[in-house]
């Protein structure tokens, strides 16, 4: 078996930026804190919610060497370290480790749409270039390419591959995982709405948007499970589940950013081509946050317009 690198919720970190577009560290050092504070599991750093696809290669590594700094050993810090260039991927993997991270996520190549056996050999590259433990990440509908699990038995078999972030939201390929692998790979659910589904397949948690604004409900729902009360753990799904739909009503980070700087946190916008919600679906969300009481309540949407209203975006340049 297997070392598991956290049980619980993994937070998919956003990267807070000031209004010029640079990465706004305090509000960092903020977030990460109130992670810890609120029993949060792990945090993942410059994935895709933290826009890792938009951040300079020293962006990234710097992102990575300060929340190890500032968690200080509390809980593991996991590097995304993902690229559809296999060698861009395995540089960021060995400078991820360096930077002192605890373990790496990689996503599934985007674009290329690589064969299994690309994926295959793109995986154990990396893999190889460095001793963290590696998490897969496999989303479809953003990558175009779907890791089947004939493929993550074969990847389950190198040594430092641990664990999936399994975001398909197909089921039935999650239940053929974990019976090609057993204790060889760890499942992650990587949809906040299946928390609860993916734990009864024997997952071991979720690498989590939600938990950005709710970490301590999400490891809840985590917790509860583990310590046999499936009830709790299906109700707190259950409630959290229009929030979650709403931090999806349009592509992710763009939502759960909105969402912050709404509830008082200087997170910033994404960079370009990301850019805020149109209108209509920013007052939607504005209005489930105050459901939530995720906001208060005595505020009208208008007095938080400057923080709903769309922003062209920003352009930094650099190596990427």
């Amino acid at each position: 078996m297997k070392k598991v690198i956290f049980k619980g919720v993994g937070t998919a970190m956003i990267t807070p930026m000031h209004e010029d577009g640079s990465i706004n560290y305090p509000m960092f050092r903020e977030l990460l804190n109130m992670q810890v504070s609120n029993h949060a599991d792990a945090v993942i750093i410059a994935g895709t919610t933290g826009e890792g696809s938009t951040l300079t290669d020293e962006e990234h590594i710097e992102l990575v060497r300060y929340a190890v700094k500032e968690i200080n050993g509390q809980i593991p810090v996991i590097a995304g370290a993902g690229s559809n260039n296999t060698a861009h991927a395995v540089r960021l993997s060995r400078e991820c480790e360096r930077a002192g991270a605890d373990g790496l996520l990689h996503v599934t190549p985007y674009y290329n749409k690589a064969s299994q056996e690309g994926l295959y050999l793109h995986f154990k590259a990396c893999a190889e270039a460095t001793s963290l433990p590696v998490i897969l990440y496999n989303v479809p509908s953003r990558t175009g390419v779907n890791i089947y699990p004939a493929t993550y038995k074969r990847l389950s078999a190198i040594d430092n591959i641990v664990a999936c972030k399994e975001a398909s939201g197909n089921f039935s390929q999650i239940a053929k995982i974990a019976a090609l692998c057993k204790d060889d790979l760890t499942i992650y659910s990587g949809n906040d709405d299946q928390i609860t589904s993916a734990l009864a397949l024997g997952g071991k948690g979720v690498i989590s948007v939600l938990a950005n604004i709710c970490p301590k409900e999400t490891h809840d729902i985590c917790q509860s499970y583990f310590d046999g009360n499936s009830e709790r753990s299906d109700s707190l799904q259950l409630k959290y589940l229009n929030l979650i739909e709403a931090l999806f009503l349009d592509v992710n980070p763009i939502p759960v950013k909105q969402a912050m700087r709404v509830m008082g946190y200087e997170v910033g916008h994404c960079r370009l081509p990301l850019c805020d919600m149109d209108p209509v679906n920013a007052e939607k969300l504005y209005r489930t946050l105050k459901h939530y009481r995720l906001v208060d309540s005595s505020l009208r949407a208008g007095s938080v317009a400057i923080n709903m209203t769309p922003h062209t975006g920003t352009v930094l340049h650099g190596n990427v």
